[in-house]
């Protein structure tokens, strides 16, 4: 592989790190070796988010800016006789995406590569063949002849498994290939964001935040939020393009490499007006490109911090990524450059003043 920059090498090592809802601890440690030396104190919640709090050059509100560290996947639910594990995902798949596709159990013992597996379409009746599989007739195949050379590989009931996928520079190199952009992308642009603002002019204390179980309900964003109790927030995520085969303007609306999208609504939030349109003032002024964009389905962590503590001004900003929810996702690296720049600019102008002008009803 060719040499990787700075950003680059963040990005690998961030999206290579295996944690699923509930076993996050090895994107959070990167995540703290990358943010810590901008920050003035790493704390946590008590589900295990990790929040960087860093002052400027006043005392003013406070500011959470947080990606998810969760990535979906799978746990094992049983062993059978014949060595192939049973699983269930954590967080949601499409089961079309699932066959034959390599995966990493994770054991206390150490990693364990396995491959996902399902009755051969040879021996299906015509009509069978079809329809999609179901997830709960597919297996993980470790290559065990019996329950007990699977166990005795490490393998129990309840381990993680994680989809296998290594991080990937296309041909064009502003796209970019990995497994969990969602949300490592997140939390790449919250690391940037403190890392441009390390000489403290921003008139504000921001919080940096690595949430936990974003994927299986936006439990870390809910705890970490009641922690920080912030006065404003953004969340940081991946969003839908529009721009491959099949979709139209009336699935999704967006491009990849036309910069950040700015989620006027989703399933879990309405953006605050005040906040949206300071957002979007600070994007024309400085002209950042942006794009405005809704979906109907799906949420971030905004929909459980802006009903937190006494409510909070809160809005979303992503990255258009696609292939969501699978063993690879993409993305534009030029989407990942202005969204950092975006972030920041807002920070510097959320003055106290600016601050409860945009929350007044």
């Amino acid at each position: 592989m060719k040499k990787l920059d700075e950003t680059l090498s963040m990005l690998k090592e961030l999206t290579d790190a295996r944690g699923i809802s509930g076993e996050e601890a090895e994107p959070r440690e990167v995540m703290k070796t990358y943010i810590e030396p901008f920050a003035d104190e790493i704390f946590y919640d008590n589900l295990g988010s990790i929040i960087a709090k860093k002052k400027g050059s006043a005392d003013g509100p406070k500011i959470m800016i947080a990606g998810h560290l969760d990535e979906v996947g799978f746990m094992v639910t049983r062993i059978d006789d014949k060595g192939f594990l049973r699983f269930q995902p954590v967080g949601g798949w499409w089961g079309q995406v699932l066959l034959a596709q390599r995966v990493t159990i994770m054991t206390k013992s150490g990693n364990v590569t396995g491959i996902i597996g399902s009755k051969p379409p040879h021996i299906l009746s015509p009509e069978a063949r079809k329809k999609p599989v179901p997830i709960k007739d597919m297996y993980i195949d470790i290559g065990a002849s019996d329950r007990d050379e699977a166990m005795k590989t490490g393998v129990h009931p309840g381990d993680s498994v994680v989809p296998y996928f290594e991080f990937t520079v296309m041909s064009n190199p502003k796209m970019l290939l990995a497994k969990a952009f969602d949300n490592r992308v997140g939390c790449a642009i919250v690391i940037d964001a403190f890392r441009q603002l390390k000489d403290g002019h921003h008139p504000n204390t921001i919080y940096g935040v690595g949430t936990v179980q974003e994927e299986v309900g936006l439990r870390g964003a809910k705890t970490a939020a009641h922690l920080i109790e912030p006065d404003i927030a953004f969340a940081i995520d991946t969003g839908i393009p529009g721009d491959t085969p099949g979709v139209t303007d009336r699935d999704a609306i967006s491009s990849l490499g036309e910069g950040p999208q700015i989620i006027l609504y989703d399933a879990r939030t309405l953006a605050h007006r005040g906040l949206r349109e300071y957002v979007l003032n600070v994007a024309e002024k400085k002209k950042i490109p942006y794009q405005l964009d809704t979906t109907a389905g799906g949420g971030t962590d905004a929909g459980t911090i802006h009903i937190s503590h006494a409510g909070v001004p809160a809005l979303s900003i992503t990255i258009a990524t696609r292939y969501l929810h699978t063993h690879a996702s993409m993305i534009h690296r030029d989407d990942y450059e202005n969204a950092v720049t975006l972030v920041v600019e807002i920070i510097r102008g959320l003055d106290e003043k600016t601050v409860k002008d945009l929350i007044k009803p």
